[in-house]
């Protein structure tokens, strides 16, 4: 019901039912006051002749015989007139009153009190038959009236039962085949915008599936020449343009890294001849220093690169099962050195291996700038617990600390490159290049400052398929 085919047939239907109601409204009303005229001129035209009878019909004893039995035979002549369950005639009523409102004659079932109370409470024009609702009646009487020269009021009354027999024959009628007309144009339409919603839908799988390292895939197309055929052929003249763009975005990451590390490179070599054949103390620390300088513009340099491409999504990966504990194990080992030297505690807690598909060089490098941070931030005596753990089907790595947290002016930049705080010396690209590393494997990282103080960092990267189900550690 969420799909798009649902809701465009459920528009669609309920456009098409709102419309058809509409028009058998109109209709039902067109109907019913065709009906009505054509009661309201045999009314008419027969309560004309009834009068016509009783203004010529001595007033003698054979007057009620006469009128009553000429009012019998127009009740007779009501065309479609329903049988009642009864003998009596309760269809059709004639009735004679006197200029003193008495009842002076009476042709119909019953005795006629409740047909003269009722016509006494409601005024009935000559000429202008109206509705007349007769106590005991369920159904009114359409009654037209006739004023006689002896002051007396002639009243012919027709049951509006046929009348709303029709109607209700045709309401159903109708109800009956609107709502399979209803269920069918539904189908029909599901039916065909399914089937063309199911094109789109293959098109966005195709899409979605279509990775940064897989650009020449290209989306299915059809040959009808229609609104989706043009969408798949609009998007893979993208994808024709992206994977374009991306090869000389490469081209010129590549030109400009290996302009630039040429260089530093031979620097570098020639600073090292310069060290070995130095013989003083105070000449090896100026080059000493200059060789640290090459190495950290080196490193930034890799970094800015690095973090250039994946902001563009354009960063080439190398993806290998790797085993993440024993990545951490190995470089606790290498880093463990310093942090003692200086006065800093390593607490590893690991819910065993987990194993990612991953680009094991830029992981490597991911996890070392999360060494270098807490190597270089964090005062002596202070305590860094790493854990390591299974959350759904992620691998989940959180770095956390004691030490004085992210300064106030960096907390909201954090993963922006080039953003550091006042007293760091490094180029502001360590969690720039983390969340780059983390977005390219499809993860996502989270830092920020402990209640308690110190900094919490979180790295969750999707884990291999045969990994998900294993146990999670407390």
């Amino acid at each position: 019901m969420r799909s798009a085919a649902w809701r465009i047939s459920l528009w669609a239907t309920l456009a098409f039912a709102c419309g058809t109601m509409l028009v058998f409204l109109f209709l039902h009303r067109f109907v019913a006051a065709d009906i009505q005229r054509r009661t309201d001129a045999w009314l008419s035209g027969e309560v004309e002749v009834l009068g016509d009878v009783a203004g010529h019909t001595p007033k003698d004893a054979l007057y009620g015989a006469v009128v009553g039995e000429v009012a019998e035979l127009a009740a007779k002549e009501v065309p479609n007139r329903l049988r009642s369950e009864s003998s009596s005639n309760d269809s059709v009523f004639f009735l004679q009153a006197g200029r003193d409102g008495s009842l002076k004659l009476w042709v119909g079932a019953g005795d006629g009190v409740a047909n003269l109370k009722a016509i006494k409470a409601n005024e009935i024009l000559p000429d202008r038959p109206r509705d007349l609702n007769v106590n005991g009646f369920t159904i009114p009487f359409r009654v037209a009236s006739i004023r006689m020269d002896d002051g007396s009021h002639i009243y012919l009354g027709l049951s509006e039962r046929d009348e709303l027999r029709v109607l209700r024959y045709l309401r159903n009628r109708f109800v009956g085949w609107w709502l399979l007309l209803v269920l069918f144009g539904f189908g029909i339409v599901f039916f065909t915008t399914r089937r063309m919603l199911t094109h789109v839908r293959r098109i966005s799988e195709a899409a979605s599936r279509i990775g940064h390292s897989d650009l020449n895939t290209r989306v299915p197309t059809t040959e009808r020449n229609d609104e989706v055929a043009q969408l798949a052929l609009t998007l893979n003249g993208m994808l024709d343009r992206i994977e374009s763009s991306m090869h000389q975005l490469h081209t010129i990451t590549d030109s400009l890294a290996h302009d630039l590390r040429s260089p530093l490179t031979a620097i570098r070599g020639k600073l090292e001849m310069s060290l070995s054949a130095a013989t003083q103390i105070e000449q090896n620390e100026p080059i000493v220093s200059a060789i640290e300088e090459l190495d950290r513009l080196t490193d930034f340099l890799n970094k800015s690169l690095d973090v250039a491409e994946a902001k563009a999504d354009a960063l080439r990966l190398s993806r290998t099962e790797l085993d993440l504990d024993e990545l951490l194990r190995v470089m606790i080992d290498l880093y463990e050195p310093s942090m003692s030297e200086k006065g800093t505690q390593l607490r590893l807690r690991s819910a065993g291996p987990l194993k990612i598909e991953a680009d094991a060089g830029l992981i490597h490098r991911m996890i070392a700038n999360l060494f270098d941070n807490e190597l270089k931030h964090l005062p002596a005596g202070c305590t860094v617990t790493i854990q390591l753990r299974v959350d759904d089907d992620t691998a989940l790595l959180v770095f956390e600390d004691n030490g004085p947290g992210f300064a106030p002016e960096v907390r909201r930049h954090l993963f922006e490159g080039r953003v550091k705080g006042s007293g760091s010396n490094g180029h502001g690209l360590g969690l720039a290049f983390i969340d780059a590393v983390v977005r390219a494997h499809g993860g996502r990282v989270s830092a920020l400052n402990r209640d308690e103080g110190g900094v919490y960092i979180s790295v969750a990267l999707p884990l291999a398929a045969k990994e998900e189900n294993l146990p999670v550690a407390h």
